[in-house]
């Protein structure tokens, strides 16, 4: 099946419960039904970032394969890198059903999963599995179980375990849906687990992912705690916990993370307010509300050096991928510039 047929496919899927859907477009891929983009990247996108090689600049944001069940055939769509979990130390089932919301008429989703998924050594055996050398860049995003956390011993810990087999970690401090994280967010929290990270000496890039309603006063000194630290980068940002008055759906008073259009704006100008402050010290990747080439050309411009998106691809399907970076390629092309490097903070 080859991804435009797979997409087709996308309004059928989206007539089931939204969890059920997605369970079976995750059980789809890893059976290969997804087909695969088999048209050579444009040379123009391909760039570097943290000391990888990345083809595109495209990614999948972490949230759509937490357990690492289709990291391959993900990557065989055209992703640049893929970034599964967030994964915890152990099992857990998450919030109680139902906790997947579409809202069809933002498109947009709204999620409280809690971080449900099958721990982290189910997690490693599957990325250990996957035949070398990847098609594309893997990165591993950590979270911490609802009960029983100590995330100065469980971030550095989960990092040991998949040293070899990810190619980058990030730190998740900022969903909203597991009791207590985002308060990791906060300075003294965080510089305790960054610091616990370089003690362990971590053979990797190390990232941080946060959250779009810090507020714009807290960033600064965030920003500099991760520099001081050797973190790699940072991604901006996870879900929101805001609700817009733009939004239409009825579903839009549910509890949890907010993803799609609506987080455009908010994340990128906290992109463009970091990039500014990092000064080239850090790498940035631009995630929050893409859904289309001329979007992830505007977080390049803004400041990040690569792009993630979920929600768009769950709308819709394979398709996009390939669409996505044909756009980026020409839109590079049209002002002339000759890597997506020469792109990265030019309206910052």
């Amino acid at each position: 099946m080859i991804p435009a047929l797979a997409s087709a496919l996308m309004p059928l899927i989206r007539g089931l419960d939204p969890e059920t859907a997605h369970g079976l477009a995750l059980k789809a891929l890893s059976w290969g039904l997804a087909g695969r983009d088999s048209t050579p990247d444009d040379p123009v996108l391909a760039t570097r970032a943290f000391g990888l090689a990345f083809r595109n600049p495209l990614g999948l944001a972490a949230g759509f394969d937490k357990d690492a069940a289709a990291v391959l055939p993900l990557m065989r769509l055209g992703f640049g890198h893929v970034e599964a979990g967030s994964v915890t130390p152990r099992a857990q089932p998450g919030n109680p059903r139902p906790r997947l919301f579409r809202l069809e008429e933002d498109r947009s989703v709204i999620n409280r999963m809690g971080m449900n998924g099958l721990g982290i050594d189910v997690f490693c055996q599957r990325l250990a599995a996957l035949p070398r050398p990847l098609p594309a860049v893997v990165g591993a995003n950590l979270g911490i179980n609802k009960e029983g956390s100590d995330p100065e011993r469980d971030y550095p810990a989960m990092t040991r375990a998949l040293t070899g087999i990810a190619d980058y970690v990030v730190v998740n401090v900022s969903s909203p849906n597991t009791p207590g994280l985002r308060d990791l967010q906060g300075e003294a929290r965080l510089i305790a687990i960054l610091d616990a990270m370089a003690a362990s000496a971590p053979a990797m890039p190390i990232l941080v992912k946060l959250a779009p309603d810090l507020s714009e006063d807290a960033i600064p000194a965030l920003v500099e705690a991760c520099i001081a630290r050797g973190i790699a980068g940072l991604i901006l940002t996870n879900t929101t916990i805001e609700r817009p008055a733009s939004l239409r759906s009825p579903q839009a008073p549910e509890a949890g993370g907010l993803s799609g259009p609506p987080l455009f704006a908010p994340s990128t100008a906290m992109l463009r307010q970091v990039y500014r402050l990092s000064a080239g010290r850090l790498t940035l990747i631009g995630c929050g509300g893409v859904g289309s080439a001329e979007q992830a050309y505007a977080k390049i411009r803004a400041g990040a050096s690569l792009v993630q998106f979920y929600a768009a691809f769950a709308y819709d399907g394979p398709a996009l991928v390939p669409r996505m970076k044909t756009g980026l390629a020409a839109l590079l092309r049209r002002d002339g510039f000759a890597t997506v490097a020469d792109a990265v903070g030019v309206d910052a």
